[in-house]
């Protein structure tokens, strides 16, 4: 039934989605422009904090309303571990030598890619930061059915938002890995998170994140067919306005001294199999996006 809407709708949907993204475009790349809406100092919206708040509950429940991210998981590791064998730092460094890592995860919600990062051999310490009180509630109840995690130190909970944390002063106080996964597309005044959150990250260290892509096509696949028409997704968790292009990504970055070439990556999701890692499908959909700190 679903399939016979979408083949009933598509000429309509399809012309929306190309005239929003015609419009999208005319106005400039979304992550240099903040709206004149986004007057806070903070990048936390209050209504997406909402929306997921009523979403906590359900967090660790892998067939719920966060079964996409479960199904993710798995890839946001192999991404990090690319970006870090590409680095001339990390590839001739001997794995017995080498130090482990620390881990900053931003917007971790509750907790599936910190607990996650946290289990690893490789990992010194995840300090994994939300806004939301509630979805940290549930992140650290979680954690406390593994005694190892918690009573090592290894993975920290802060109920913070990335303005709010002390800015590190030195590389001692900074982390090999700072992680936005599926957080930017729904964050305020995206420019100005981003380079909040590279303040935290080391030189040598990689900032990495996943996000969505602009399009006609992202709107068709995440807003109508994911959230209204097979609910994969709950309804109302995106807004397609938010998305962001991976070259709008790129030329934030661009002329920066401190930060090196990109890595890309564009994953799809296939029902009944996971997330797929799809050359070029960066340009229309879902990506990973990583960054080295050179300086």
């Amino acid at each position: 039934m679903a399939l016979g809407l979408l083949r009933q709708h598509t000429p309509t949907l399809l012309r929306h989605g190309l005239r929003a993204s015609r419009t999208a475009s005319a106005a400039g790349p979304a992550i240099l422009t903040a709206p004149a809406r986004w007057t806070s100092s903070s990048s936390v919206n209050a209504d997406e904090i909402s929306h997921f708040n009523a979403l906590a509950s359900t967090w660790w429940d892998a067939h719920g309303s966060s079964r996409i991210l479960h199904l993710m998981n798995p890839l946001r590791h192999d991404f990090i571990r690319s970006c870090r064998s590409s680095s001339p730092v990390s590839s001739t460094s001997a794995p017995s030598s080498a130090p482990k890592l620390r881990y900053l995860d931003i917007g971790c919600g509750g907790g599936i890619f910190a607990e996650s990062a946290a289990r690893l051999l490789d990992t010194s310490t995840v300090t994994a930061v939300d806004p939301s009180p509630l979805i940290l509630a549930v992140a650290k109840q979680h954690a406390q059915k593994d005694p190892t995690l918690m009573s090592r130190q290894k993975l920290t909970y802060l109920n913070a938002s990335i303005e709010t944390l002390p800015t590190p002063t030195s590389p001692a106080e900074q982390f090999d890995i700072v992680s936005l996964f599926e957080v930017i597309e729904h964050v305020d005044q995206p420019a100005a998170f981003l380079d909040r959150c590279g303040a935290f990250v080391k030189p040598g260290g990689w900032l990495v994140m996943s996000t969505i892509a602009r399009t006609w096509t992202s709107w068709l696949t995440t807003n109508l067919v994911a959230e209204d028409l097979l609910s994969v997704v709950p309804k109302g968790t995106h807004d397609w306005h938010k998305y962001i292009n991976e070259d709008e990504l790129r030329g934030h970055f661009r002329g920066k001294s401190e930060w090196g070439a990109p890595r890309v990556v564009g994953v799809v999701y296939v029902p009944g199999l996971g997330w797929k890692e799809v050359g070029g499908s960066e340009k229309i959909g879902n990506y990973f996006f990583g960054i080295q700190r050179i300086a």
